[in-house]
């Protein structure tokens, strides 16, 4: 009866999230105070029953009942335990248990430490976030249920598709639908500031370490997903372009043009319309990236479902969540007028610059991606748009957006002129300008790498001169400050990694006998042997690989590697497990291939300099993310800072009236 009691769960999340998503915004519109008193407990009882089914289906699969349909599809008895469990989230019902669920969590965490919220405000933030569980369970229930049964059952199961047997699997999609879900709180709050009339200052603050907490959880879900691929696949890559890797991109790209947007806003008033489009368009592209992995229009090791029905279910969501929202949008944003100014080099005016550079390309990257689609729907042909298009397109795009980053924390608030910027950036430009070119120099790197590389050192020594600028008052800087250092000394840190591994990576096949071996780079490979081994659901074909130091000097041992082919005994397929050997500098990365059929094996020997730069640059991403998200301003001051507004700036809404002076320079006091 696990089932059923799993399917019965989801019935009552549905009645609740219906219940949820009406009530409390008919009750804001009408003042009525007990309608408005239904949201936090069907919040909680949606999370109650949705964690309920969760439990189930992970119980399901633990159990290897392979009387339900999905048990029977993505597990298997010789299936590794937690391999069982992460199969929750490794076909199209389950991943769309997981966002229901994780949907569910994040609207019972809004109601919990949303209390401080004036209750017109909690209601319509929860009644949004209602409707788009509403919408979702019926998703579930209707066309992708994962507790539908087999009779008679299965006596075992098809397996877990082998590119999901891996660590990766267990992390990857968790954290990145923590991200993409985590955006609709954002989405929410901007929905119930429309409708409430309210799009000021106090929205934002309350909407900012939402924001911060979604972006940060998806930076290590993509961060995840792109490691997981690089030492899963074989081919040594982090990143493909892939349409559905794309989807993820595109919402993080708008997310951090909303982190900055919504620090305007928060600290001058301004900016509040874009801000809200922002946060509209960063859950939209999340629903996107839904329909792009599920709706079966796309081929990728990534995508799950080839149902048209329920591609046609999420089409028509997307076009009521998305096409309602937008109008709601259109609707208010003729009455957000704003009377406040700023100079061309202002803070303000670097930062929109920034965030209009990095909308216009997450367009070029949502226009190679949905682009083919287009035209083999309309029967035009089929298209491949590869790395060659993002890299000549996107890329320049965001060196501008690289420049700003260091240059716009020294620029003041509302006025600023090119003499004070450059006599503030003149020693970080200088230092950056040397330390590159040296490099360059040194390395022999072409002019765009030359020219990446300079841009990191810029950012890196902006952020250096940022922190010494502050450090006789270190103890008082708030957490979203040492949160905003992090985060730029991370996109520092990743540029070096991406600029040295596309600059300075070699890469050779090679055809070995044991005993034979290939140089590479600085490195010697010698194969050493090959022998089989058992895993607990497969049998693998082993090389041993001995990398010592070449040249001068030569014959240091510096690791053994040990490749892998796997074959997986349910699945019969065969799989490429590569072997590297990594440190601060540089990683060894060797694959094994197939036999030549004269005794020797084909095996792809890589030298990836600072490829680990990369994921480390990301994990300081996250770590400044979570860092401003904690800010204790944002757990103590919401209700106090909401009241004062109130009090103080009664017009500073849709009306129109801009934040009163008084009003903009206590906001600037308290926001980073």
């Amino acid at each position: 009866m696990i089932g059923e009691a799993g399917n019965f769960a989801l019935v009552l999340a549905l009645l609740l999230a219906a219940v949820q998503g009406t009530l409390p915004l008919a009750g804001a519109q009408r003042g009525d105070i007990r309608w408005m008193a239904l949201a936090r407990p069907a919040a909680a009882g949606q999370f109650m029953f949705s964690t309920l089914a969760f439990g189930c289906l992970f119980y399901s699969l633990y159990a290897n009942d392979f009387s339900l349909r999905y048990v029977a599809q993505h597990s298997n008895s010789l299936l590794p335990w937690q391999y069982r469990l992460s199969a929750a989230w490794g076909g199209h019902e389950g991943s769309l248990l997981l966002w229901t669920w994780l949907l569910s969590a994040w609207t019972f965490a809004a109601a919990l430490l949303s209390r401080q919220l004036p209750r017109e405000v909690q209601a319509r933030l929860l009644g949004v976030l209602g409707l788009v569980a509403l919408g979702f369970l019926l998703f579930l229930l209707l066309t992708s249920n994962p507790f539908m049964r087999m009779i008679p059952a299965a006596p075992d199961g098809n397996d877990l598709n082998p590119l999901l047997q891996d660590a990766g699997m267990i992390a990857h999609p968790p954290l990145l639908y923590m991200g993409y879900v985590g955006f609709s709180v954002t989405f929410a709050f901007a929905i119930a500031a429309l409708l409430g009339g309210r799009l000021d200052a106090a929205w934002a603050r309350w909407s900012r370490p939402w924001a911060l907490a979604a972006w940060s959880f998806l930076t290590l879900g993509i961060a995840m997903g792109s490691f997981w691929a690089y030492y899963e696949l074989g081919w040594g890559g982090w990143w493909f372009w892939d349409a559905v890797e794309n989807a993820s991109f595109m919402p993080w790209l708008v997310g951090t043009a909303l982190l900055h947007s919504l620090v305007v806003t928060e600290k001058r008033g301004t900016f509040r319309s874009w801000t809200a489009l922002l946060a509209i368009l960063a859950f939209s592209l999340s629903l996107l990236g839904t329909f792009l992995v599920r709706s079966g229009v796309l081929t990728s090791v990534h995508a799950f479902a080839t149902d048209p029905r329920r591609g046609a279910f999420i089409l028509a969501y997307l076009a009521v969540v998305v096409g309602g929202s937008l109008l709601l949008y259109a609707w208010r944003a003729p009455r957000l007028r704003q009377r406040t100014t700023f100079a061309p080099l202002s803070r303000e005016s670097l930062l929109l610059l920034q965030n209009v550079l990095m909308l216009a390309a997450t367009g070029t990257v949502l226009l190679g991606t949905l682009y083919p689609l287009l035209l083999d729907a309309l029967g035009a042909g089929k298209i491949s748009v590869g790395p060659p298009y993002f890299e000549k397109v996107f890329v320049p795009m965001m060196l501008p957006v690289l420049l700003l980053v260091a240059a716009g924390p020294f620029a003041g608030w509302r006025h600023g002129t090119l003499a004070q910027l450059a006599r503030r950036l003149r020693w970080p430009a200088a230092l950056a300008l040397g330390a590159a070119g040296g490099l360059a120099l040194l390395l022999r790197s072409s002019p765009m790498v030359a020219l990446s590389l300079l841009l990191a050192a810029w950012i890196l020594l902006g952020t250096a001169a940022q922190f010494l600028q502050q450090r006789g008052k270190l103890a008082r800087q708030p957490r979203a400050w040492w949160g905003m250092l992090a985060a730029h000394a991370g996109l520092a840190v990743f540029v070096i990694g991406v600029t040295m591994v596309k600059g300075h990576e070699q890469v050779q096949d090679v055809v070995l006998a044991p005993g034979q071996q290939a140089t590479l780079g600085d490195y010697s490979f010698t194969l050493q042997k090959l022998e089989d081994v058992r895993g607990p659901n497969y049998t693998a074909l082993r090389a041993s690989v001995a990398v010592t130091r070449a040249g001068a000097g030569g014959g240091q041992a510096v690791a053994v590697l040990l490749p892998e082919q796997r074959r997986y005994k349910v699945a019969q397929d065969t799989m490429t497990e590569a072997a590297i050997d990594r440190s601060l500098l540089r990683d060894l990365y060797v694959s094994l291939g197939d036999a030549t059929g004269d005794g020797r094996w084909l095996l792809r020997i890589q030298v990836k300099p600072f490829v680990g730069w990369i994921w480390g640059g990301c994990l300081l991403f996250a770590l400044g993310g979570f860092l401003a998200a904690l800010d204790r301003r944002y757990r103590t001051a919401p209700g106090r800072v909401a009241a004062r507004h109130a009090a103080a700036a009664p017009t500073a809404a849709l009306d129109g009236a801009a934040l009163p002076a008084a009003g903009a320079a206590q906001l600037a006091q308290e926001a980073p």
